[in-house]
């Protein structure tokens, strides 16, 4: 009888050594595809590489339960990043939960940890369609018409959710902003 490794094994190296395994094939090509998306989404929510990492196995694990509609989905890219968001954010609600405490080594040098804890902390307490637009618009780089095209929005409704989501982050991360309102 073999015992069971001890450690992680991400998505990757799973796929290689379990040969066994049969991924579906649309699924292998999103997988390529779009990986380094998915990473990188959920990096900038998460802080950390290792949440990142589970983050992107949810995601894909997630879409290999959903079997054939894989190839039916019309912007994979689009569907990838929002389910990177939501994943992301449950990691983060799930710590807050669990008051664990993260040890984070990685993060870019003109951030603060704190500042960053905070901002997962508060992103986390919205609800999930402002934590998706805030995300998509400041931490993504999305203008206001792309991001209404991903969700299938109006304009001015992203608008009105990046104001007021801006209004009440600003009220939560005030002492960070210098006191500011």
């Amino acid at each position: 009888m073999m015992r069971k490794q001890s450690g992680r094994r991400n998505l990757q190296v799973a796929i290689r050594e379990e040969p066994t395994i049969a991924i579906p094939t649309e699924l292998e090509l999103a997988f390529q595809a779009h990986h380094g998306l998915v990473f990188r989404t959920a990096y900038r929510i998460t802080g950390n590489a290792a949440d990142a990492e589970d983050v992107l196995q949810v995601v894909f694990i997630r879409l290999l339960r959903r079997g054939s509609q894989v190839e039916a989905l019309d912007n994979q890219g689009g569907y990838l990043r929002r389910a990177a968001i939501n994943a992301a954010l449950d990691v983060i609600r799930s710590r807050q939960a669990d008051r664990t405490v993260e040890l984070t080594t990685d993060l870019p040098h003109d951030e603060t940890p704190e500042l960053r804890r905070a901002l997962a902390r508060a992103l986390a307490q919205l609800p999930a369609r402002s934590a998706e637009v805030f995300t998509l618009r400041f931490l993504e780089g999305f203008t206001n018409p792309e991001i209404a095209e991903i969700l299938g929005i109006s304009r001015v409704l992203v608008a009105v959710i990046v104001h007021r989501t801006r209004q009440q982050l600003r009220k939560e991360l005030g002492s960070y902003l210098g006191g500011r309102p």
